[in-house]
């Protein structure tokens, strides 16, 4: 063999082995990259919804470039001047409290803007619970998320009994039927299971955020993106102001639903919470999950839904937390934090509504 031949016989092995190995390799990548599978659960919830249609043509991408706003004109923030000195407004996992004077709105809605998102707004309207629709859209049309695209939820067994309300470019009535139940608990109890199936099945597609609130209520006045978090939670107004020991979690060890009389950072309301949708579905499966266990044990935590709800938030800490101006009471007087009352409770007899 001639000392060409010699040198080059190596080097012919070699390449056969960096054909085999890598060509292999080349057309896998090329299936992954072309629908074989996906790359996208590290991304961002926003980013998600356009990334499949995109990714081919690299256009994805132009997501990221900066999108050109008008100017704006507002007072600098300053470090050294609190924007509320008479209340709390972070907590000890640095999450906001949101209360009026803590936030401006127009910088949020620029921010928000951008992302172009679309919120859901689940609302269980059950037997005679539909009379309060009507007061509700009409006033969720007036002062919740002005200016966005809103997908309203209206989860119901008598949909024939859902008002015709005028609604805003871009927000829609989405009637769910869905089954009754003869006792009001068990209609509270299959909220979150209720709510997991509808997020896997549809509201995953349609929108970003899902917002859960009572029916019974009206809004009164602004609730926009401010709410908006991976998870929020509402500070229910008759414990804003209580020691965890007053706090009325399910305090039998059996349940699922079971916070330690030292334990609990506050006592959230069911009347009014939210996340992006794939937080809130699993908040609601989990929920759910331990409803069930305590059925299978012949137990119901003594608040139904919202006591794994706040066995959900003392282990899931909410990334953004509504002071009690989002979920109140006006037979409960207006204290002097209380600046703004946006979202109320309609007076009613709980007794003959819940026969």
């Amino acid at each position: 063999m001639s000392e060409v031949q010699w040198i080059y016989a190596p080097w012919k092995i070699k390449h056969k082995i960096f054909i085999l190995i890598f060509l292999p390799f080349v057309f896998w990548l090329s299936w992954y990259s072309n629908g074989g599978n996906s790359w996208t659960s590290s991304l961002p919830f926003s980013c998600k919804l356009h990334y499949d249609h995109a990714r081919r043509d690299g256009s994805y991408l132009d997501h990221l470039l900066e999108i050109r706003l008008p100017r704006m004109n507002y007072s600098q923030p300053e470090t050294m001047n609190l924007l509320r000195t008479d209340v709390a407004v972070l907590t000890p996992w640095f999450a906001p409290i949101i209360w009026d004077g803590t936030f401006n709105i127009d910088i949020l809605n620029h921010q928000f803007k951008q992302r172009d998102v679309r919120i859901g707004l689940v609302i269980f309207a059950i037997k005679k619970y539909v009379v309060f629709l009507q007061l509700f859209l009409e006033t969720a049309e007036t002062f919740f998320m002005v200016g966005y695209k809103v997908n309203y939820y209206i989860l119901t067994d008598r949909p024939k009994d859902v008002p015709n309300v005028t609604l805003a470019e871009g927000r829609r009535v989405v009637v769910l039927k869905i089954p009754s139940h003869a006792r009001w608990q068990d209609v509270c109890l299959n909220r979150m299971e209720i709510i997991s199936v509808f997020t896997k099945q549809q509201f995953i597609h349609e929108v970003d955020y899902l917002v859960s609130a009572d029916i019974d209520m009206r809004f009164s006045d602004h609730v926009g993106v401010e709410i908006l978090s991976d998870t929020f939670g509402t500070l229910h107004p008759g414990f804003y102001r209580a020691k965890r020991q007053h706090f009325t979690f399910e305090r039998r060890p059996a349940s699922q639903a079971y916070i330690a009389v030292d334990e609990g950072d506050f006592y959230y309301a069911a009347g009014f919470y939210g996340g992006t949708v794939d937080e809130v579905y699993k908040l609601a499966n989990q929920c759910h999950n331990g409803i069930m266990t305590d059925k299978a044990n012949s137990i119901e935590a003594v608040w139904h839904e919202e006591s794994h709800l706040n066995k959900y938030f003392l282990n899931h800490k909410p990334t953004k937390i509504l002071s009690p101006e989002y979920l109140w009471d006006n037979g409960m007087g207006v204290p002097e934090v209380l600046r703004k009352r946006r979202f109320v409770a309609v007076p009613k007899n709980h007794a003959e509504i819940r026969n």
